[in-house]
């Protein structure tokens, strides 16, 4: 890509999109084209057509997709499946449409098998059943690997698939309710903390309240206390987690340096397993990551592990050795992200 490349960035709101985008400009690239969803839905076939005939991007990075937790995915199954599966198919044919010399399309390290060999590689993919409920998004996902494989061995295009484990960084979900482990820690340590310090009015500006009774009971709901805060599971089940402008430097970095033919081996009779993983391929286990979220907080009170609670898998971490060959590995470790991001969180109004 040259510094004018003319890119479209798909979904540059969120975790994934934001750091990209922030990534894209910090290095000089300044022709980047973008749309809110109000401005272009990319699950409307003709909307999407005329978008790329009229702005003719010559590179696309496709971070757009329908997200959310656990209950999200398997409340809203149809929903995940046809949404994400729309998104897909509609920006990639237009990408092989309208000639994009390359596209990058972001999926999830949940299109693994849930019992999959740990750590998990590439090759793992499709070898046994999902966990049932993200399978819908998972397979959408899958589905979005194959067709840029597809389209690269029928056309002739430049399409890679890359698949980033658990990310956290700004713009990440805070929800108490909705937004995954790490965010959650940090922001439920961060009120424990402040209830600690008997600080009320920062705890309902954080809140969003007015009622001092309304914040302890809602508070209480997470196990949230002056004095102690409750995490669910036995603490023991290990987790891989990235900060978020790492992936988006690791994007970056395959866009402007790899192509679709070095995602494989050019001696194999059977292409496929071409996306890549980006991670860490290192892990944490939640009791070490709430006591580090503790420290760097400052809350001097106690964890306490629910184990009435379900600790989900044990281990699932990814296999980064194709990642690392191709050049690029990660910079921010663990705890020099948990402090950046708590540092983010305190400096948003």
């Amino acid at each position: 890509m040259h510094k004018n490349s003319k890119i479209y960035l798909a979904g540059h709101r969120g975790l994934v999109g934001s750091a990209i985008l922030k990534t894209l400009k910090n290095k000089g690239y300044d022709n980047i084209v973008y749309r809110t969803h109000t401005e272009l839905d990319l699950t409307n076939q003709q909307e999407v057509q005329n978008f790329f005939t009229s702005e003719k991007p010559e590179y696309v990075i496709l971070a757009a997709a329908k997200v959310g937790g656990i209950v999200a995915n398997n409340t809203y199954r149809a929903e995940f499946l046809y949404e994400n599966l729309m998104i897909q198919n509609n920006v990639i044919h237009q990408c092989y449409l309208n000639g994009v010399k390359k596209l990058l399309f972001l999926g999830s390290t949940c299109i693994y098998p849930k019992n999959a060999a740990q750590p998990m590689k590439e090759a793992a993919l499709l070898t046994n059943t999902l966990e049932y409920t993200n399978e819908p998004y998972a397979i959408a996902k899958i589905a979005g690997i194959k067709m840029c494989e597809s389209y690269n061995l029928q056309y002739g295009t430049n399409f890679i698939s890359v698949m980033p484990t658990n990310l956290y960084g700004p713009n990440d979900n805070f929800d108490l309710e909705k937004s995954h482990v790490l965010p959650a820690l940090l922001r439920k340590i961060h009120l424990a903390k402040l209830l600690n310090e008997n600080k009320i009015n920062e705890v309902l500006k954080d809140l969003g309240l007015e009622n001092v009774q309304e914040a302890m009971e809602y508070l209480a709901k997470f196990g949230v206390t002056a004095n102690s805060l409750e995490v669910w599971g036995s603490g023991k089940p290990k987790r891989e987690f990235l900060w978020s402008e790492d992936m988006a430097d690791a994007c970056v970095f395959l866009m402007e340096n790899r192509n679709f033919k070095d995602t494989y081996d050019s001696d194999e009779k059977e292409i496929r397993n071409t996306h890549i993983n980006i991670g860490t391929g290192e892990d944490i286990s939640i009791k070490n990551l709430a006591e580090t979220i503790r420290e760097i907080v400052g809350f001097k009170g106690n964890l306490v592990f629910n184990t009435d609670k379900p600790d989900g898998p044990m281990k699932k971490l990814t296999d980064v050795t194709k990642l690392n060959s191709l050049g690029w590995s990660y910079k921010i470790n663990l705890e020099e992200g948990i402090k950046l991001q708590y540092d983010w969180y305190l400096n948003q109004d």
